[in-house]
């Protein structure tokens, strides 16, 4: 039984790789592994919260379950744009916490096969952008690939934990 289950959740695996969920902040192209991706919901009405990050706007109510909501423009610099009827709220799943993510539109999920991600290009002081795992070319498009998994580090999701 326990044989199978592995099986199953090898399966599921394999069908989730290489597919990314894209969205947009502004005219930048995004992408994130769908294997994080729980849910996209629309904008809804957020909770502020003392002692919180900048980036993160409050919490939410999804069906009993109180979620942080982190605005990504806001955590990549990009500046404040008031919420409409197209920014949607993506739900993920990352080291062991729920928490939604603010973009101004979600637009597709891709399939982009290995051989199309290039590393983000290194820069000559030896910066790396952690946000930004890989670079996915699809015909004359690039999508920034997030990487979900250092998109908050230990201390700052310890720190949401606590605030909320």
């Amino acid at each position: 039984m326990a044989q199978l289950m592995e099986d199953v959740l090898e399966t599921v695996e394999d069908t989730q790789k290489g597919k990314f969920l894209t969205f947009l902040l502004g005219q930048e192209s995004y992408g994130i592994e769908i294997k994080f991706v729980t849910e996209i919901i629309g904008i809804q009405t957020i909770t502020p919260v003392p002692e919180l990050p900048s980036y993160v706007q409050g919490i939410i109510n999804l069906r009993g379950k109180i979620i942080p909501v982190m605005d990504v423009r806001t955590r990549f610099k990009k500046g404040f744009r008031e919420y409409n009827d197209r920014t949607c709220i993506i739900v993920i799943d990352i080291k062991d916490i729920s928490i939604g993510l603010i973009v101004d539109l979600v637009a597709e999920v891709l399939a982009i096969p290995e051989e199309h991600i290039v590393p983000p290009p290194a820069m000559k002081t030896g910066f790396q952008n952690r946000y930004i795992k890989g670079i996915g070319k699809v015909e004359n498009e690039v999508i920034l690939l997030m990487d979900c998994e250092r998109l908050l580090d230990s201390s700052e999701i310890e720190g949401i934990n606590e605030a909320i």
